[in-house]
């Protein structure tokens, strides 16, 4: 953005019009507070009432001018765009400086982290449950839809259900995991990775990040394992969290989970299509879950899935998904059950999204490598690493701001981009650091340097989706280049 004078010509304020994109002139006083915009049609009714291409923009008539504060939403934004029957604002700091202009295009066309990428088969399936009235959580594309997910994830057993959750929770139901057990997880996360350990009652033990992918440090787990085996107090379960699509290091976990006869759980809910050792993602623990939430790399609506080798446990999750009826001819119950089936309706679109995996996964990797090739040449980007053998689907890009190079906060970064209709998110708030979680023990993956809590503060998820269009990724780069400028 360049800014003029009160004392700047209107032949001077014609050449800024012509170098700016928004065609908007923003003049300031001699402390830089605004005190006047000028546009095209301003300079034209100037000439038109007699001003010459010498007169100074100070002296033309003018109305107060439109601006708004740092870290203004976008719809009050476009309110005032089009009340005022406007093309761009001007975004002020504290003093009423000049720090951004936000064009109405911008914010009209907004760009999305991670939105739904359908195709038109999905209609096809839907259309097809209608017809035939199989609008239950039973049917053929629910069967169909979990051949699909033994194929994609390399298991023997696939169940569909309503959430990532629900497979989450049926995974410890199953292995009989109750109150005042002990199960690890992955301390950088979603929350939902960690809720089901809380509905059984059992206590949840938190594992720090190792720095290079950002998932489960294998340092920090390795040590409390050790610790809890002198103690007698190994946990029933890990659940490993494979972050952002990355998975984590599984040799160095799936050898220490083996050392101590531990079973593992993967949390694969962002890792569909991934792979580690030529193996799908969700193919190394005893069980594994993915998720079918909207913004995910497939998408049922809502939706998620429990796999597994073991066939006794899968059935044992089916009869607790549909309430747990015994066998029996009329409806007689003996354990507490839930209702998390996915519907018939849901799977078929599933099924469709099923065939455009591959697709979906190359799209969102071609969106990291653009991100890595917009900021190369910034110090102070980085990205979270592919560990090796490992091969991520990028779910999301994530940027980690080196804050003794880049001087801004990433709030400040997702502020300024929202108003450019630009939609981004911190990365996850780290379990400890949850008032939920208030109490919990935390084992940090170096005894005096805790990871994640520094990825959180550190990072901010840019716009990802498989349909992002290059001008879109192109628009995001632009904006994170010239906020990193402004420093």
């Amino acid at each position: 953005m360049e800014t003029v004078t009160a004392n700047t010509t209107i032949r001077e304020a014609m050449r800024v019009l012509d170098r700016s994109q928004t065609k908007l002139c923003v003049a300031t006083d001699t402390s830089g507070k605004v005190i006047r915009t000028l546009t095209d049609g301003d300079v034209r009714r100037a000439l038109l009432g007699g001003a010459t291409l010498d007169s100074h923009i100070g002296n033309l008539p003018g109305k107060e001018p439109i601006t708004f504060p740092e870290g203004t939403p976008r719809e009050p934004l476009l309110q005032a765009m089009r009340s005022h029957s406007i093309n761009a604002v001007v975004i002020v700091d504290k003093a009423g400086a000049p720090v951004d202009v936000i064009a109405r295009t911008t914010l009209e066309n907004l760009i999305l982290l991670s939105p739904p990428h359908m195709g038109t088969a999905e209609v096809v399936f839907i259309q097809q449950a209608f017809d035939e009235n199989w609008v239950a959580p039973a049917g053929p594309h629910l069967a169909r839809f979990e051949e699909g997910l033994k194929a994609v994830s390399g298991r023997q057993h696939a169940l569909a259900l309503s959430s990532g959750s629900a497979g989450l929770h049926l995974a410890l139901r199953v292995l009989g995991i109750g109150a005042g057990e002990r199960v690890y997880v992955s301390d950088l996360t979603f929350i939902a990775s960690l809720q089901p350990i809380l509905y059984e009652g059992a206590i949840p033990v938190l594992i720090d990040a190792e720095p290079e992918g950002w998932n489960m440090s294998p340092v920090a787990l390795g040590r409390k394992l050790e610790i809890d085996a002198v103690q007698g107090q190994l946990p029933s379960a890990i659940i490993v969290v494979h972050l952002y699509g990355q998975s984590a290091d599984m040799d160095s976990i799936v050898a220490l989970a083996d050392r101590y006869g531990v079973p593992i759980i993967e949390d694969a809910a962002e890792s569909l299509g991934a792979t580690y050792r030529n193996r799908p993602s969700g193919a190394h623990g005893l069980l594994s879950v993915f998720s079918f939430n909207g913004n995910k790399i497939i998408t049922t609506s809502g939706g998620g899935a429990l796999v597994s080798d073991r066939g006794d446990l899968v059935e044992k999750a089916r009869n607790l998904s549909q309430q747990g009826r015994d066998t029996a001819e009329h409806y007689q119950h003996s354990q507490i059950a839930y209702n998390y089936r996915m519907s018939n309706i849901l799977a078929g679109i599933g099924i469709a999204q099923l065939g455009h995996l591959p697709d979906r996964v190359a799209r969102r990797r071609a969106v990291f490598a653009r991100y890595q090739d917009g900021f190369r040449d910034i110090p102070g980007i980085r990205f979270q690493g592919d560990l090796a053998g490992g091969h991520g689907t990028r779910w999301l890009t994530v940027i980690d701001l080196d804050p003794d190079r880049i001087a801004r906060h990433p709030y400040q970064f997702m502020r300024r981009l929202r108003a450019h209709g630009i939609e981004t998110r911190p990365a996850w708030k780290p379990m400890h650091m949850q008032p939920l979680c208030h109490g919990m023990e935390f084992v940090p993956h170096d005894p005096v340097m805790a990871v994640s809590p520094g990825l959180f503060l550190r990072s901010l998820c840019l716009p990802s989706g498989s349909s992002l269009s290059v001008v879109d990724q192109d628009r995001v780069i632009e904006a994170v280049r010239q906020i990193v400028s402004e420093e």
